[in-house]
Parts: C-alpha cells; structure tokens; sequence
C-alpha cells in the first residue's frame, strides 16, 4: 500500500496571498492528531503524529475501521456523539491518558480530532462561573463600547490571555482596535489601525465559517496529513479544524509582533464579519474546549447586543431630529413661492439631521442657509446629481471623491445629503470638513517589505499618524431618516404651490371672460340701441324724399331710394335680432320649431341681387 502525504506545498508570498488555500493547507498543529474518515468510518486520513498519542503509527492506522484502532465502546460514544452533533467535548482514555475529541462534517469526510486532556476539572467550573459573572456585568453597561470593554476584560479573565483586544472592522475591512484590556507592563494597542491587507479576503471568508480560532505555540512544526495514494487528488477541507495548520504568511506576521500564541473568535452581525475577538500570549498557551466555548458564548454576547447599544447611542439623536421634524412639519405655510424662504431660514432645518448648512434650489432660485457653497455652484451641484442619481438621492461624508473638479463646492463643505424634488428642485444639507487624525499600527502604504528574500509581511507596528481632510462626520440613521421624512414634505409642500398657481391662473382667467363678456354686452347694447337711431333717420328721410318728388324723380333715383329704405329696414331688424340673442343665450326657455325652407327662402330674398350681380 503507498502512502502520500496531502500537503500543499504551493508557492504562497505577497504577491499571490490572496489566492492561498488555506482551508486545505494539508497539515495540522502538533497539540493533537487528527482523522479523516469515510461516511463507514473507515480511516482514509491520519495525521503523521499519531505515533505520538496511540504508539500506533499512520501507516498501520490508515484503511482500517475507527473500530480496529480505537475499539467498539468508544466507537458507539463517537458515533452517538456525532449524531447528537454536540459542542462540548467527547472525553476518552486511550492507552492510560485522557482526550478531549470534537467531529465534525467535511464532506464526504469525517473529521475526528483529538488534544491530551490535563486540565482541572475546577478550571472548567470557573470558567462557567466567570461566564455568568459576564452576564451580570451586561446589565450594567449601556454603550457598546463599554459592553466590549467588559467583554475585553471578562476574556482576558476567562482565558488567562497577556492581552485581548476587541477589533472592529469599517466599511473596507481596515481594523480599529475598538477595546483591549492587556498586562499593565504591556504597550497597549487601544484605537490603533490596521489595514485590510492584514486579515486578506479569504481569511475573512474563513472566519465566516469557523468561528473561533486557535494557535497554542507561533513555533510549532506543521505535522503533515497523510492518506493511501491511489491515484485521486485528494484533499481535506480543514475549514471547521481547531488544529487546522496557519498561513506561513500568517505565521511570519504574529513572529514580527512577538506573539507567541493567539485565540481568536470572529463577531458575526447581520451576515457579516463586524469584528474580532483577537487574544495575544507573548508564550504557547492552550485552552480546554470548555474555556473556548465560554469565550467564544462571549463574543455572541456582543454580537447579540450590537443592535441593541448602537440604538441606545442612537435614541438621543433620534430624539433631537424628530422633534425638529415636528416642528418643522407643524408650520402653517401659505402655498407661495416666499414659503420656502422662511423654511430655509429656520434653524430647525439645520438640527433636523445635524447639518453644517442647507440649501433649496425652487424654480431656479436658490434659497440658503448656514455654511453651503456659492449659489452658481448649488445650481451645479444639484444638476449633477440629478442627472447621477436619476432625480433620486444620495449621501455622502467625502464629497471630494464624488464631483473633484468642483473646488468651491468642497472648499466649503465635504459631506452632503441630497434629495431631488423634481423639475430641477432640490434640497441639500451640508457638513463641513472634520479633519482626523487615525493612529495605525505602521506605515498603512508599507504593510509588505521587500528585502533580499522577496516580500514579508511588515515588521514595525510602531504607530504612524495619518490625518484624514476632506472628510465629514458620518450621517447617522436618524439623520438620514428625518431628512428623507422632510424631503417628502417638502415636496408635498411644492405641489400644493403649483396647485394654488394652477388655481390662481384659472380664477384670473375667468376674471378675464367675465370682463369680456361685460364688454360683448354693451357693444351688443351699443349695436341695438345707439345704432338704430340713425337707421330710422335715413328711413325717414328716404320716405320724406319718395313722397315729395314721387312725381319728379325718375325711375332708377325712385327703385334706389326704396332699396336704401329697405336695406336699412332689414339692418334695423338684424340689429333687433342680435339683441334678441343676447337675451336669449343664458335664457333657459324652451325651443321652438323653426321651418328652414321658409328661412331659406327669406336668406335668398334678401341676398338676390347679391347673386344676380355676381
């Protein structure tokens, strides 16, 4: 039967780390042996140190039944250990000493490990005695930073640990040493940095999965894992593993801080790597899983209560925004354009999410109060993020990075929030630059050095400063929140002004008809009534003409008087009519019949010598 070795020897630096397996690394810390076995428990991996703890060696244990090296009454406790899919530790005695064994699923494997047991049982009863001593203390821390404080402590309690540091990570994966509690004769490391390039992608992923992680002795020799070699390329998923091997890379890093042993448990909230519990011994020190499991009930202790602290530290600014959104919202303005003058000119504007200045943009008129850039600029500023946002929203606490061709726009303000109110409106509160100054743990930009041997991690963790302009404050959420609240008012506000404008265009138009229509009215009276008196006068004149020189006159002078007399007859009778149809277009009278050949004939009549001329 040959034997090989599942090592990965895979050349790992700088330059690749990120692309490092690190969950099959192939071999295990020498604190314990572990095995891999078939879902028939037949031993299909073994640690190349087993020798060690059973006297057995690898090559007699791989291929056989758990049954034939371990016997049938510790086989039955494994497997029912297994099927209860239990967190505390299975306790056996081989060959006269005792182990603490944990299993777990790795498909299509069985991972078995196994750690010398020789601790106090009085440790472990003082480890669930300090746990409940934890909990106590909960009740009295209200910030999330004085609970992480006391976790700090209690672990370091716990574990017996040099130091213990609770790490938080920020939007990029860059550390912040949120709380430590270390020896008196110890550099403490409290609010120092450490970039995201420490804890690469796929150790985060890790710490995702595996929730707490130990390394009893920074010196120790990997000891190898070994399976029958039959041709497959074999590997086992060591994910879940407490004696899973370390990174060298991460090996190499510990070495140049002087550690000598670390515990580490990951803080998962909301789905994500918030942060760490990170435990530093300046010497090898291991733990009983009882101790392990305490602390790591530990880190779930901060995790639960994250929610819970940042909305403490919340209430009193959610309080302050609100009840300036109640003011704000409880002022009785008319529906005019002036309105939104006094709005911007109200304090409350600005204590509504803790704003530097703000600005409206109504109409193309801008409207301002507080520190905010130019009006040209407002302008400017709010057509690109509408045109960025799609008329929507946006925040931001480093407006440099968002529009850096706008240097009067950041000369005065870095952060922003914006809200389109549609057809180039807008509102837009501003926060002035905070300069910061961060403390990291070496020089960010030389976390690797290059020397004659390629690249390795840095070895200086002396602290380096580094000033942070051009940056705000963080907007909270209840910031954010009572400024979209007030932004939907407002917009509320701008649609009853268009509604009044609508209303007033509509009352002046009618203003206008009505004038109209007085107007008609009198000329129709002036046609009626002012223009008939003439028409009687050439009728009787025309007659006066006829009846004296009936005998003197010829024919044509006596058939045109009669025309003129007739036409300024029918004339009076049209202007009768037209008065008649004043009266009667608001009139609500019934209709009558009118026979239209008969009015066609009376049309013709009048118009014949019209036609006949033409």
């Amino acid at each position: 039967m040959k034997i090989r070795d599942i090592v990965n020897r895979e050349i790992v630096n700088l330059t690749n780390c990120e692309h490092e397996p690190i969950h099959i690394p192939g071999s295990i810390q020498p604190h314990g042996f572990l095995l891999g076995m078939t879902c028939d428990y037949v031993i299909e991996f073994c640690s190349g140190n087993i020798a060690d703890y059973l006297g057995c060696s690898h090559e007699q244990v791989l291929g056989k039944h758990f049954i034939e090296v371990f016997g049938e009454e510790i086989f039955v406790k494994v497997k029912t250990d297994l099927a209860a899919e239990t967190l505390h530790p299975l306790k056996i005695s081989l060959n006269g000493k005792r182990y603490q064994c944990l299993m777990h699923l790795s498909e299509p494997c069985i991972v078995f490990e196994a750690e010398p047991y020789d601790f106090e049982q009085e440790i472990i009863a003082d480890a669930y005695n300090q746990t409940l001593q934890f909990v106590s203390y909960m009740n009295n821390t209200h910030t999330l930073k004085s609970l992480c404080e006391m976790v700090a402590k209690g672990t370091r309690d716990l574990t017996g640990y040099d130091r213990v540091m609770i790490y938080r990570f920020d939007n990029d994966y860059n550390g912040e040493v949120f709380a430590e509690s270390c020896r008196e004769d110890l550099e403490p490391f409290l609010g120092l940095h450490y970039p995201h390039t420490d804890i690469p992608v796929q150790a985060r992923e890790l710490y995702m999965r595996n929730l707490l992680r130990l390394i009893v002795d920074i010196n120790y020799v990997p000891v190898p894992i070994y399976s029958i070699d039959d041709g497959t390329d074999k590997n086992l998923d060591l994910s879940l593993s407490v004696l899973r091997s370390t990174s060298p890379i991460h090996v190499e890093y510990l070495k140049n801080m002087g550690v000598g042993a670390t515990l580490t448990i990951s803080l998962i909230h909301q789905g994500k790597l918030w942060g760490l519990i990170a435990c530093h011994h300046y010497s090898p020190k291991n733990l009983t899983p009882e101790i392990r499991l305490a602390a790591q009930l530990q880190g779930q202790f901060i995790t639960s209560q994250i929610d819970v602290r940042q909305s403490n530290e919340e209430y009193e600014v959610s309080r302050k925004t609100n009840s300036a959104l109640e003011k704000l919202t409880g002022i009785d303005l008319p529906p005019i354009v002036e309105s939104f003058k006094i709005i911007s000119c109200n304090p409350e504007l600005l204590k509504l999410c803790n704003a530097s200045g703000v600005s409206l943009l109504i109409n193309g008129e801008v409207y301002k109060n507080g520190v905010a850039p130019p009006e040209d600029m407002i302008v400017a500023l709010s057509d690109w993020l509408s045109a960025h946002t799609n008329d929507g929203s946006f925040t931001t606490d480093k407006i440099i990075d968002l529009v850096p061709t706008m240097k009067r726009v950041y000369d005065k303000v870095s952060g922003l929030i914006y809200y389109s109110l549609g057809k180039g409106n807008s509102i837009i509160w501003y926060r002035t630059e905070t300069i910061t100054e961060v403390k990291w743990a070496g020089d960010p930009e030389k976390a690797i050095v290059k020397d004659a041997n390629g690249l390795h991690p840095r070895n200086s963790f002396s602290q380096w400063k580094q000033i942070n302009k051009n940056k705000s404050l963080p907007w909270l959420h209840p910031e954010l929140n009572a400024a979209a609240k007030y932004a939907h008012a407002i917009q509320k506000q701008i649609n009853l002004m268009l509604l009044s404008n609508e209303e007033l265009k509509y009352r002046n138009l009618s203003e206008k008809l009505r004038e109209s229509n007085e107007e008609l009215q009198n000329i129709n009276w002036i046609s009626t009534h002012d223009l008939q008196e003439p028409l009687r006068k050439i009728q009787l004149l025309a007659s006066m003409v006829i009846s004296k020189e009936k005998g003197n006159m010829n024919e044509n002078v006596a058939n045109s008087l009669d025309k003129m007399n007739k036409s300024a007859k029918r004339m009076q009778s049209l202007l009768t009519d037209i008065l008649k149809y004043t009266r009667i277009k608001n009139s609500k009278e019934a209709t009558e019949p009118v026979d239209l050949d008969e009015m066609l004939r009376e049309v013709l009549a009048e118009i014949r010598e019209n036609i006949i001329d033409t």
